[in-house]
């Protein structure tokens, strides 16, 4: 057990969510803590026996909810370290992409990817594979050079590359230990224009994917035609023709959820700017996405997008009326253990649902039974319900990550119920 007297100074409530950031999960932690040093850190690791970190909470399931302690890091010395020799930075693992990107662009770097939301955790994201969009892009995990994180016994393990295990604890889970710092590769900065064009034709699909530099096309499963095409573009390179792939151009800028403020997305219309306000959907001071909301995601091969899509056919009246919207994507394939994108390149199909878990959740075991032919591999921070052994399955190196997480946590540490169910002791 914790002991509380001790670390009753890092804890105050106003300072530690107590829900995730949809709000359908709300913590079940027996303390909440803000330790504001590594040491006090490490002490509040090794007194507990059960602990979690949580970073933005922008996660949708319970693989981060404890009944133990949870801690979030944001009370940590900020760091952003750049290493322009090496092509790397480190920077805290509580720190914002948003905070970072724009550190990044002053000093005249770019980090290749963002997610669709820069207000997500560096750490978080990593621990979950979270990811942009361009089929030449690896997601967000593919760029970690290094990690520093506080193992099951309040120690601090440092592991980069070269490591024969670091392939393993990247997309970690939060599993492994409470992520401090992150080093990521970083490129020179550089500029992008975003344009949006209307109602593509699904065979139409697949080059419209490998057209720009990030891709994102919206739909709503109510029409067989698909809704919009997001085309972030390198800046110097000419606008899509007026007729690109039978398609008009938006003549206003548009939001992915209909009805939501545009003001909340970043600029498009073909305005040039810098990577960091083109590559998200949203900006960083405003509201992402709808905000009430529940998400799902599938990976499944980048040479099935077709019939993936297709598969989903049947069950179309079902998606529609508990959708807000659609977001078909391409993400490139890397050698990390529990990447939905490991060893594949992949086409995601991402689902913003209604905020209604008890509507959701039938239409999400539909969706998983079409798309069952195709091995997908969901998001590890959204809703989902596949079996523990047919995901085991999917995955070549689960066998490997379930022995690294005994070896570094062999007490449980850092274990939830649904990482029991998931990665059995």
């Amino acid at each position: 057990m914790t002991a509380q007297g001790e670390h009753a100074t890092s804890t105050t409530a106003a300072d530690v969510p107590r829900r995730n950031w949809a709000g359908n999960v709300r913590y079940a932690a027996r303390a909440f803590h803000r330790p504001t040093s590594i040491d006090e850190l490490s002490r509040l690791v090794a007194g507990s026996n059960r602990i979690r970190a949580v970073g933005s909470g922008h996660s949708f399931n319970r693989f981060g909810d404890t009944d133990g302690d949870l801690v979030t890091l944001a009370g940590l010395p900020p760091v952003v370290d750049l290493d322009s020799e090496r092509g790397q930075v480190t920077v805290s693992g509580a720190m914002r992409y948003g905070d970072l990107a724009r550190h990044l662009h002053t000093q005249g770097y770019a980090l290749a990817n963002l997610a669709s939301l820069p207000h997500i955790s560096v750490a978080g994201a990593v621990a979950t594979a979270t990811h942009g969009s361009g089929q030449t892009h690896g997601n967000l995990a593919s760029a970690v050079a290094g990690l520093e994180l506080v193992t099951a016994d309040g120690d601090l393990l440092r592991v980069d590359r070269d490591a024969d295990t670091f392939a393993g604890m990247v997309v970690g889970l939060g599993a492994l230990g409470l992520v401090t710092r992150v080093t990521l590769d970083v490129v020179p900065t550089f500029e992008l224009r975003q344009y949006v064009r209307l109602d593509l034709d699904r065979e139409a699909l697949d080059e419209a994917l490998g057209s720009a530099y990030s891709v994102s096309v919206f739909t709503d499963f109510r029409s067989p035609r698909l809704r919009e095409v997001w085309r972030k573009q390198v800046a110097d390179q000419p606008p899509p023709p007026a007729d690109w792939l039978g398609t008009t151009a938006a003549d206003a800028p548009r939001h992915p959820v209909l009805g939501m403020p545009v003001e909340n997305c970043t600029p498009q219309l073909g305005e040039p700017g810098p990577w960091h306000e083109r590559l998200p959907h949203f900006k960083l001071g405003f509201t992402p996405s709808s905000g009430d909301e529940l998400q799902s995601e599938y990976h499944v091969p980048r040479t099935e997008a077709a019939d993936a899509l297709a598969a989903l056919d049947d069950v179309a009246h079902l998606i529609a009326p508990v959708l807000l919207v659609s977001e078909l994507r391409t993400v490139a394939a890397d050698e990390l253990w529990l990447s939905p994108n490991h060893q594949r390149d992949s086409f995601v199909l991402h689902f913003t649902w209604v905020d209604d878990t008890a509507a959701v959740l039938p239409v999400v075991a539909q969706v998983e039974e079409r798309l069952a032919p195709f091995a997908p591999r969901p998001h590890w921070g959204k809703v989902f319900v596949t079996d523990p052994a047919e995901l085991a399955a999917r995955y070549p190196r689960h066998a490997d990550f379930a022995a690294l997480l005994r070896h570094l946590d062999p007490t449980g540490t850092f274990r939830t119920e649904l990482l029991d169910r998931y990665f059995p002791r």
